[in-house]
């Protein structure tokens, strides 16, 4: 026999145990979900309120605030499907009597009616944790994916899948393995993750494994079917770990990230880096072609783009896109650290692009809080937008503010406000998240909530002219058509 033909008949051996073990999960599977998957409808939109780390200070908290499309590491929450002219997009959701307890919500908008129905509450993630919050995918054949992610390894992650195309009525339990060696095991922990899909490779996911060895590990995987994983393969372990943010165009997939040095703690974060691959994963590169041998593991590797740790700022990463030459453009903040007020100003939010020869770099505004999140649109090579809450809000120098459009016309290397999306709210617009694919009435997506104390949720979106729209709180027939609230 060949070493090809050994190399074939073993993946088929696999290929076949990973079968069994997936219809045995599957038995398992059913326990759980009698449990945790609710399908149920429920009666509006409400968001999950949620603080981390109290301060001790005027501000409150580290970060707070209506987090329904938090966190930055999470993506994406919406996607348009042309094949039946609808945005479909999941939050963060929060019971009628709870703004804390957190439950997966899922729905769309109906291009043709210009309506959403009830939201589908799919599961009861059974923490107020908002870095539990879900993200969609759809698949080829039309199903809709969500991922229910877990704030490291103390509870478990579930992937979910529409029982029919483009249909949100009725969500089952994925029963998921990776392969670990020639084994699959049970794919029921991951944090931080972003789902891609392409027709070459399925599904490509970046997501980050706690302990794994750094303490913040990113890593990678794919599947064909969302049911049989890869193994899952280390980007970068470098000192105490990373947050990274990826993105994909066409057959291209990249991934920027920061670093946490060793002894610091996990709120310092500094350096920028980028790596990419067009072979679904298979290999690495740098953005100049040099290949990589992952993880990467030392400070100063090929990878680096800029050092940020001599010059004393932390990096809080927000959206990588490709430009119409396929070429990476990051979108970041920096600060001089975690804390909230004015001590640690500027927070500037920066682009970093490819040129094609060497990194780019231009500044676009400045906001008032770390947590401040938008991200970049490039609708066209003379049309590049930023969208986020870079104006002061009802809660000064707590995540989030008013919400505001920003464009270039020279491909990132100046920019002007133009359009002033919020004003004269009560709480502050927090986590504005890009719809993929997206339909000029739907291109963003984003939830409210005050800053420095529990408050309700409302979740908002805007068209591609900066209109901003409410979600209904509370429904009393099966659909409903959105508030009409900022019209610029």
């Amino acid at each position: 026999m060949t070493p090809a033909s050994n190399h074939r008949l073993t993946h088929r051996f696999t290929l076949a145990f990973i079968a069994i073990a997936v219809g045995f999960l599957g038995c398992k599977a059913a326990v759980a979900d009698d449990t945790i998957t609710l399908n149920q409808k429920a009666d509006g939109y409400r968001g999950i309120w949620y603080m981390n780390q109290p301060s001790g200070d005027e501000y409150v908290y580290k970060y707070s605030g209506g987090l329904g499309t938090y966190c930055a590491k999470h993506k994406p929450f919406a996607i348009h499907c042309p094949e039946v002219n609808k945005t479909f997009f999941c939050y963060g959701g929060a019971t009628k009597d709870n703004d804390r307890k957190l439950v997966h919500m899922v729905s769309y908008f109906d291009h043709d009616t210009k309506t959403v129905p009830r939201p589908t509450l799919l599961l009861d993630k059974q923490t107020d944790d908002a870095h539990d919050n879900p993200v969609i995918s759809v698949d080829g054949k039309g199903h809709i994916w969500i991922f229910s992610t877990s704030h490291g390894r103390s509870r478990p992650s579930f992937i979910h899948r529409s029982v029919r195309p483009y249909d949100i009525n009725e969500f089952e339990i994925v029963p998921a393995t990776r392969l670990e060696g020639d084994k699959p095991t049970p794919l029921d922990n991951f944090s931080y993750l972003q789902a891609w899909q392409s027709a070459d490779h399925g599904f490509q996911v970046f997501f980050t494994r706690y302990g794994y060895p750094a303490k913040r590990t990113i890593c990678f995987m794919k599947s064909d079917d969302g049911v049989a994983w890869s193994e899952w393969q280390r980007i970068a372990a470098i000192e105490e770990g990373h947050y990274q943010i990826s993105g994909i165009c066409e057959s291209k997939i990249g991934t920027f990230f920061n670093f946490h040095p060793e002894g610091k703690g996990l709120n310092w974060r500094t350096n920028l880096y980028y790596v990419e691959s067009a072979d679904g994963g298979n290999s690495w590169q740098s953005v100049d072609g040099q290949p990589l041998s992952l993880p990467v593991t030392t400070v100063r590797n090929p990878a680096l783009i800029r050092d940020y740790q001599s010059e004393g700022l932390n990096v809080y990463l927000k959206d990588l896109r490709f430009d119409e030459k396929h070429r990476p453009v990051l979108l970041y903040i920096t600060s001089k650290g975690y804390q909230s007020g004015p001590k640690n100003d500027p927070r500037t939010w920066t682009i970093a692009k490819w040129t094609g020869e060497k990194w780019a770099f231009s500044e676009i505004t400045t906001s008032d809080n770390n947590y401040d999140f938008g991200e970049l649109w490039i609708f066209a090579p003379d049309d590049w937008r930023v969208i986020g809450p870079t104006g002061k809000g009802p809660q000064p120098y707590n995540p989030g503010g008013e919400i505001a459009m920003w464009e270039s016309r020279d491909q990132g290397t100046t920019w002007k406000q133009s359009r002033q999306m919020t004003s004269g709210s009560t709480r502050n617009h927090t986590y504005v998240r890009r719809a993929l694919s997206a339909h000029p009435d739907f291109i963003a997506i984003w939830a409210d909530g005050h800053g420095r104390q529990p408050s309700g949720s409302r979740i908002h979106f805007a068209d591609i002219k900066g209109n901003v729209y409410q979600l209904p709180q509370s429904m009393d027939g099966e659909t409903a058509s959105p508030i009409l609230v900022e019209s610029p």
